[in-house]
């Protein structure tokens, strides 16, 4: 510890010893630096805040409806974008600032300038931004802001429109592409169909139209196997005891049972196979020999022996049922012949049917996907048109000018009592480095303590100074004077002080 006193000692010693030096540069650097900071230009500044609000109405009710412009990112951008070299360089000839530079070199330092002296400052939360510039003259520096408030409200939407009206143009272009090739597709669907016309299934595919009418041809068969029980049921009751309509004898127990045990087991074999197996034909050929026997058989029997029996009431009400039983099977034998007939017409075209639906089902599926692509790119035209209205229109987000720019009547800068204050803390300081310097260039041991400590010689003694009265007179001088010069540059700060305190 007294080490470091003995060493601050000597240090302000040295100072001391050359205070006259660090005088002289602490006045020539206030003097130069208080004259500096005095002819400094005024610096005014103007600024404006402006409110933006992107709530609009028009978001609930348009929403669904079409894609909303993001108005909140594009006035970020465009707020973080505002001083780009272009906006700058719109607002220099907006302010005609441009005519200040003569030369290239000129006119790139006013833009740089210009683009320092701006300052943007927002607050995402409240949607509140601050534009703010400085300058020499009040009129340049309300003007300069009232031209990046302009660019500010306008950028917001400027280039939206472009943007919408290209996506458009390119929608268009699609969607005549996709119109011509709707109508081809139609074309080319319309025309199979014309050429194919007896040939495509009605109401579904050819496996399911052969399988009806299969179903169909069944049911008409079993309609009339009972038709013809019924008919048989009735001539039983007229002819009695097996005897036709002559009084021949009609009925064959034994073959009736044959008969219709055979058509019972050919309605079971239709179910399974086709009018083309084997054991239906053979099965229909064996009917038919059977029933022939039976008409042979009926011709051939001796006629009954009760003729009165005809002019019966029954007797003629019976003929009648039998006359409608008769009907009744013609009408489904001709039903039958006509299933038949429709039944072999479709196993006929179900050869070449399946290649027909396929080349439908694509020609199909072909005009399906130009018809929806199409569609889609009609709605998403207009959804496109809208969304460029909505970009475009002031309705989505509305600026509200908080406080307008005006010309500032005092200057906001530069601030002389601090430049001064820190002119006069750096003068004293510089001095009193030029004086430590000095005794550091030339040194001076002041002790026989600094001369041991530097040379590690041994000290004999040492030889007093013995000042005479002359010399006391003329160090007291020097004292008075080097106190009155600090007295004098301590008032000389307090008079700039007090003179720039009344300009301000």
């Amino acid at each position: 510890m007294e080490e470091t006193i003995n060493q601050v000692l000597f240090l302000l010693k040295g100072v001391w010893k050359y205070r006259w030096h660090a005088v002289i540069v602490a006045w020539a650097i206030a003097i130069a630096g208080w004259v500096r900071v005095y002819t400094l230009p005024d610096d005014y500044q103007a600024s404006a805040r402006v409110f933006v609000d992107t709530q609009s109405i028009l978001k609930p009710l348009m929403a669904g409806m079409t894609t909303l412009p993001n108005v909140e990112q594009q006035v970020s951008i465009m707020s973080r974008t505002l001083l780009s070299r272009p906006n700058v360089e719109k607002v220099m000839r907006m302010v005609d600032l441009d005519i200040r530079a003569k030369t290239p070199k000129e006119k790139e330092e006013l833009l740089n300038d210009l683009m320092k002296q701006i300052r943007i400052v927002g607050t995402g939360r409240d949607d509140i931004y601050t534009l703010s510039y400085s300058d020499e003259n009040p009129r340049v520096a309300k003007d300069v802001v009232q031209a990046l408030l302009t660019i500010f409200v306008e950028g917001s939407f400027g280039d939206k429109k472009n943007d919408s009206d290209k996506a458009i143009q390119f929608l268009d272009e699609q969607i005549k592409n996709y119109e011509t090739k709707l109508v081809a597709a139609e074309n080319a669907l319309k025309d199979f169909k014309i050429k194919h016309s007896g040939s495509l299934p009605q109401g579904g595919d050819y496996g399911t139209q052969v399988q009806a009418a299969s179903d169909a041809l069944n049911q008409a068969r079993l309609d009339l196997r009972e038709a013809e029980q019924a008919r048989n049921a009735i001539q039983t009751q007229i002819y009695g005891n097996g005897t036709g309509p002559n009084g021949a004898v009609a009925v064959n127990p034994e073959l009736d049972a044959r008969i219709l045990t055979l058509q019972k087991n050919l309605d079971t074999m239709r179910m399974q196979f086709t009018e083309q197996h084997p054991d239906i034909i053979s099965t229909k050929r064996l009917i038919k020999q059977l029933e022939t026997q039976k008409a042979e058989e009926a011709k051939t029997a001796k006629p009954g022996g009760d003729r009165g029996a005809s002019y019966s009431p029954m007797l003629q009400q019976l003929n009648v049922s039998l006359s409608t039983a008769e009907a009744r099977v013609a009408s489904m034998r001709a039903r039958v012949d006509e299933y038949t007939t429709r039944y072999d017409r479709l196993k006929a075209q179900s050869v070449n049917g399946p290649e027909l639906e396929t080349q439908l089902a694509q020609l199909n599926r072909d005009y399906q996907v130009n018809k929806e692509n199409y569609s889609q790119l009609v709605a998403r035209r207009e959804s496109a048109r809208l969304s460029g209205d909505l970009s475009n229109t002031t309705d989505m987000v509305k600026f509200r000018v908080v406080d307008p720019p005006t010309v500032p009547l005092t200057p906001a800068g530069p601030n002389r009592l601090r430049l001064a204050s820190l002119v006069f803390v750096g003068a004293l300081i510089a001095g009193i480095a030029i004086a430590l310097l000095m005794s550091q260039l030339r040194p001076t041991y002041l002790s026989q303590h600094g001369l041991r400590e530097s040379t590690g010689l041994p000290i004999l003694g040492s030889v007093s100074m013995n000042w005479t009265d002359h010399e006391r007179a003329k160090r007291k001088r020097s004292f008075y004077a080097f106190g009155a010069s600090l007295a004098v540059l301590i008032t000389l700060y307090a008079g700039v002080m007090a003179r720039m305190l009344l300009t301000t």
